[in-house]
């Protein structure tokens, strides 16, 4: 149980080297390292989730910052209703979410299938967001006016803060599309304003709705945040010498890897080989 443990921390380096390499994808990690090597029950993983990415999502988008890559306006307007829609879910729903969702036949679908089951799926537009090659802005040195669609950006949050909500993930992976497609932003400029939600949307989703209903065991928590940090600043020191779109293609394929794995754990053999 002990080695289990050990690549558990390993894995929490690994969350922030590819929070700090790519900008995104943290959470794909983070769920089943708390769920499948610490143990940790499905709802609480997911909260803890949140905290981890929210927290490297932090220096991330703090460094972002640093480089003039956040838009502040598009993510008040996304980032309001994503907040307020993780926090509602990871208050209200998720406490009273049942054990056994619905059955089919003789098999009784669990929560637990429910939101790992969900999460797996979630992850495979993650994993095809990765074989993408991010757009260039080749309208360089014009000015261009640019109409947003707020109600439109507003509605995408309230969706994208209903999946962080349930399945843990802090969602950039979704958020960055939606920010070049919705809001007529540059890839740089998605990127730094997507951490900048994740870090708002999965905090004081994770505060405001875990923290408030369940007992979070502080003394494992902050230091698997502190060691995902670390690898967010040696993520970004390594950036400068691999090829960013061969990282992402590998880690698309580490992701369809992780989501059989879950889709095999809890659907096909439930019986937890951990």
């Amino acid at each position: 149980m002990v080695l289990i443990e050990v690549f558990g921390y390993f894995f929490a380096v690994l969350i922030g080297i590819i929070l700090g390499l790519i900008g995104g994808g943290g959470s794909i990690l983070a769920v089943p390292i708390f769920t499948y090597l610490f143990m940790i029950d499905e709802k609480l993983a997911t909260g803890y989730s949140l905290f981890v990415v929210g927290c490297s999502a932090l220096v991330g988008g703090f460094k972002q910052h640093q480089k003039g890559t956040v838009n502040f306006r598009i993510a008040l307007i996304f980032g309001l209703p994503a907040i307020l829609t993780v926090t509602a879910v990871r208050l209200f729903l998720i406490p009273i979410i049942p054990e056994e969702l619905f059955a089919i036949g003789d098999v009784v679908i669990s929560r637990r299938m429910g939101i790992l089951g969900g999460f797996s799926v979630v992850m495979i537009p993650a994993a095809l967001s990765m074989f993408k090659r991010p757009k260039k802005n080749i309208e360089k040195g014009k000015l261009k006016i640019v109409s947003y669609n707020y109600p439109l950006i507003f509605t995408i949050g309230i969706l994208i803060g209903s999946i962080t909500g349930l399945v843990g993930a802090g969602g950039g992976f979704l958020i960055i599309p939606a920010l070049i497609l919705f809001a007529n932003i540059d890839i740089k400029t998605a990127i730094g304003t997507s951490l900048t939600i994740v870090t708002l949307k999965s905090l004081i989703g994770f505060l405001l709705g875990d923290a408030l209903v369940v007992t979070i065991d502080w003394g494992f928590l902050l230091p698997f945040t502190c060691l995902a940090i670390f690898g967010v600043f040696l993520g970004n020191y390594l950036g400068s010498y691999f090829d960013n779109l061969k990282l992402r293609k590998i880690f698309g394929y580490f992701i369809f890897l992780m989501a059989g794995f879950i889709i095999y754990m809890e659907f096909i053999d439930p019986t937890n080989i951990f």
